[in-house]
């Protein structure tokens, strides 16, 4: 599986000084939810992307690995 969303997601957590759980909890998801979209062992919801770039001011399209900015 492709892992750009993961990385973009721990890019965007490491940016932020936020732990898996801290990250998690600004957007509604546990810690184990971020740590399998990190490893890429799964993708989040589209309500999760949403709220990704919403809480962190991204747009999805980077997250997605569409775009780099």
């Amino acid at each position: 599986m492709n892992n750009k969303i993961g990385e973009r997601i721990k890019e965007i957590r490491a940016e932020n000084n936020l732990t898996q759980t801290e990250f998690g909890n600004k957007i509604s998801v546990s810690q184990d939810s971020v740590s399998l979209w990190e490893k890429g062992k799964s993708l989040p919801t589209t309500e999760n992307i949403v709220a990704i770039a919403e809480t962190f001011d991204v747009s999805a399209d980077y997250i997605l690995g569409l775009k780099d900015f």
